[in-house]
């Protein structure tokens, strides 16, 4: 049967994504791949993903290594593929990811041997290119990477050998000089050299650290958003205390009736998407000769990992109630913070809740969601003493800060959306339904 030797290239994984870093690959050469099988995972601008192959055959040559960034369209493997082109379901169902690079009627060499003979180095060395998983582990263990022996190819560095890595094994392999106490070694390239430094801690001593690529992503939306949105803030509070005894009330029953914990932020989410029904020009985005007012309610949630803030979205979320709403948040949660989102789940959010009174946090500034209008934090709640009439009563209290698009909002509308929640937050009591 005839064999060819077919691209991989790297696929349009998102409308707004152009590229994606090469996180490790879970395939080497000489694997067989079946279709739809994982053949690397990717990092891009907003999550991590796994590339599936699109064709049946055997993985002859990796032509991207780890910790490569890649754009759109450009070839990243060989796979000599076990069917004829016009036999390969990927050569209708999915032509935009591989394109066929040789053919012939005799049988071609598998493996190593095949990329060999397409003219590709299968050995070239790559043991001193770390994958940003790679240094990530290295940093949080303080883990030298130059004593760490690499399995993966051309002896290149793998998250599993940072992970299994023994300082004794080094030991017994190499006779290391004695040397002084240095801080991670997170970059070696010949741009950015490793500080070492005699004290962790020491004055006027400094180490470096790699920008991810969600990092970067972060850096580049931010600075957008603060150069194209003209930001205005607003802050307003809330007296909470019936729904904090609600909560107390209800928390322990909802966690055996459905496993999982009753916070805040469904009521607060039930609040904002009910008062953005009733001033829909909260959730629109500017579109310099007019303004686009979105008629779905997709509310983005900022969720904080180790290393980075990301936005996981749900979707129509007035079509839910605060059971659906706490359901929808938690599992969005859980998935962000074992990175294990999708594409899907971040993008077409329409308004961003933050809930930054996680860590006592009683007043912020957030910066806008570009291309979106608002954002909407929820501080800490606290109690504090409030005149009630002509009393004075220790109240559950909390700041809710609000950051508009000042082409696209005014104060005024911003005040009566602001007023809108708080009516609705404050209107919560022990008689309030959760279904």
């Amino acid at each position: 049967m005839a064999k060819q030797i077919v691209e991989v290239t790297m696929p349009q994984l998102g409308e707004s994504l152009v590229s994606a870093t090469i996180d490790q690959w879970l395939k080497q050469p000489g694997d067989s791949v079946d279709m739809y099988e994982p053949l690397c995972e990717l990092i891009t601008d907003k999550v991590n993903a796994e590339l599936p192959s699109t064709v049946k055959g055997t993985l002859v040559k990796i032509l991207a290594g780890a910790g490569e960034t890649i754009e759109v369209g450009a070839a990243i493997c060989l796979v000599e593929t076990e069917a004829e082109a016009e036999d390969t379901p990927a050569a209708t169902s999915a032509p935009t990811i591989q394109q066929p690079v040789q053919s012939q009627t005799n049988a071609r060499p598998t493996g190593v041997a095949a990329a060999a003979a397409a003219g590709f180095d299968a050995n070239a060395p790559m043991r001193a290119r770390y994958s940003p998983a790679v240094q990530r582990i290295a940093a949080e263990r303080g883990i030298d990477l130059g004593l760490v022996t690499g399995t993966g190819e051309g002896g290149r560095i793998t998250r599993k050998d940072v992970l299994e890595y023994k300082p004794g094994a080094a030991a017994q392999s190499r006779v290391a000089p004695a040397a002084p106490i240095r801080a991670p070694r997170i970059a070696e390239t010949s741009d950015l050299p490793t500080v070492v430094v005699e004290g962790a801690t020491a004055p006027g001593r400094e180490y470096y650290i790699d920008v991810t690529p969600i990092r970067n992503t972060i850096a580049k939306n931010m600075r957008q958003s603060m150069n194209e949105i003209p930001h205005a803030w607003t802050m307003i509070e809330v007296d909470l205390t019936n729904l904090v005894q609600l909560r107390s009330k209800l928390k322990d029953d909802f966690m055996k009736n459905e496993g999982i914990n009753l916070t805040y932020m469904p009521f607060l989410m039930n609040a904002v998407v009910s008062a953005i029904k009733e001033f829909p020009i909260m959730n629109s985005v500017w579109a310099t000769d007019k303004i686009t007012v979105k008629r779905d309610i997709n509310i983005s949630m900022a969720v904080g990992t180790e290393g980075s803030v990301l936005t996981p979205v749900i979707r129509n979320a007035d079509q839910k109630n605060i059971v659906g709403l706490a359901h929808e948040i938690n599992d969005l949660a859980k998935r962000t913070r074992e990175g294990k989102l999708k594409l899907n789940d971040v993008q077409g959010g329409t308004f961003t809740l933050n809930n930054t009174g996680t860590f006592g946090s009683v007043l912020s500034y957030p910066i806008i969601n570009f291309p979106q209008a608002a954002i909407l934090t929820f501080e800490a709640i606290v109690k504090r003493p409030v005149v009630i009439g002509d009393m004075i009563g220790v109240r559950s209290m909390v700041n809710l800060c609000l950051s508009f698009d000042h082409r696209i909002l005014d104060g005024v509308i911003c005040g009566m959306f602001h007023q809108r929640i708080k009516a609705i937050l404050e209107s919560y009591n022990m008689d309030t339904k959760l279904y």
